[in-house]
């Protein structure tokens, strides 16, 4: 979306249907029944928001026979329940994030934080990591986590909230049992029901009581338009190229020519949170290079390619092949490279044996794959050439 203009900002002081309303009346949208719908759930949410004060954290216990007689005798009031979440869910390009971002510009509870939900996990275990360094002897570091978040955001929105990883899923239930606990109000988008995550994978059935905590705590509002709004953009297809062949590979070495200018190949070497390095064998000033084995048949994972996207605005992969039911493992390391790039603005330039929509067509996953297709079509358009070539000076001058 374009820059707000003066009637958006006065609409958004009226709640987040009223933007999308005025969005719509500036042609910056179009009008979608579903939309309308998950609007009108959000602004019920807006509303509810701003009627309701969260809960001090609680004052620590008075000690002592006197402190147990005081809190007999003066029993504390039940404080009122938080207004119940939203988990938006729908088929890719929908406007599920759309909608999500008008919400989050206009709520009004602060401390609030929107962020994509791969980065919020790798948050997580760094800070994790941390409090255990700091605190040999702590028995449990979830609860001072979960008071951290508190404070830092009363008001979560998470995009793209997908589960890949058994850790992950393991952690999940007990954190957010305590970010509900401590009254904070989760909005997240998804293309995965609630009772679809993580199944049919090892571990799915200790995952079960987060989904039930996630029934109980949220409300799915399901984005179940027609339209894909990322599709029938304006595609400049010299960001994906194919079949993968010698020609491919000289138009990706001109590629790599106009965006890294007189840099000069070298390797390097990227130095994780986790206290792992991550060899580039091809950087070139804002360029990485890679064969496309290199990154996703190894055992990487998220915190690399995260690592990846912040250090290089570019990102050159060759020799993409088509994937089969047995490559179910390399196609998620794909996916999770997209979410990476696509969360940070990067640009992506890649040769491969078939287009997005028919790299992945069955197996374990492919359906999530739907969503990196659709992302892939976005980030080849020319409207996102020229945003990635404005957030970063080095591509502008490019």
């Amino acid at each position: 979306m374009n820059a707000i203009s003066a009637s958006e900002q006065a609409a958004a002081l009226k709640g987040p249907r009223a933007l999308y309303e005025a969005c719509i009346a500036s042609g910056q949208l179009r009008p979608d029944p579903d939309q309308v719908r998950v609007a009108a759930r959000l602004d019920q949410l807006w509303h509810e928001l701003r009627g309701w004060t969260p809960a001090p954290p609680p004052a620590p216990a008075a000690k002592g026979f006197l402190g147990g007689l005081m809190s007999r005798l003066r029993p504390e009031a039940e404080p009122p329940k938080p207004p119940r979440g939203v988990y938006i869910v729908g088929r890719v390009g929908r406007g599920k994030t759309m909608l999500m971002d008008l919400f989050f510009s206009c709520a009004t509870i602060e401390p609030k934080r929107r962020i994509h939900f791969l980065k919020f996990m790798q948050e997580i275990h760094t800070r994790l990591r941390d409090l255990k360094r700091q605190n040999p002897g702590m028995a449990d570091p979830i609860p001072p986590l979960a008071d951290e978040i508190r404070d830092e955001a009363r008001l979560l929105c998470f995009d793209e909230f997908q589960i890949n990883d058994i850790a992950d899923a393991m952690l999940l239930g007990r954190l957010f049992e305590a970010l509900f606990a401590r009254q904070v109000i989760i909005v997240a988008t998804s293309n995965t029901v609630p009772g679809d995550l993580f199944q049919n994978r090892p571990g799915a059935d200790a995952f079960r009581p987060f989904i039930a905590i996630i029934r109980r705590e949220l409300d799915t509002a399901e984005l179940d338009s027609e339209n894909d709004y990322r599709r029938g953009r304006e595609q400049d297809d010299a960001t994906w190229i194919t079949p993968a062949d010698e020609t491919a590979r000289r138009r990706l070495d001109r590629i790599e020519e106009r965006y890294a200018g007189d840099a000069k190949a070298e390797e390097t070497v990227l130095h994780l949170a986790a206290g792992r390095d991550l060899e580039v064998d091809h950087a070139r000033g804002p360029v990485a290079r890679f064969a496309f084995n290199s990154l996703c048949a190894k055992p990487l994972g998220p915190p690399d390619f995260l690592a990846l996207a912040q250090r290089f605005p570019v990102i050159v992969v060759d020799d993409i092949p088509a994937l089969t039911p047995d490559d179910a493992n390399v196609a998620r390391r794909f996916i999770t490279l997209i979410d990476a790039l696509y969360d940070n603005g990067n640009l992506l330039f890649v040769s491969a044996d078939d287009t997005p929509d028919h790299l992945f067509p069955e197996g374990e996953g492919s359906d999530a794959f739907a969503r990196t297709a659709s992302r892939l079509a976005e980030m080849g358009s020319e409207s996102w050439l020229e945003r990635a070539g404005q957030k970063d000076d080095r591509l502008s001058r490019a």
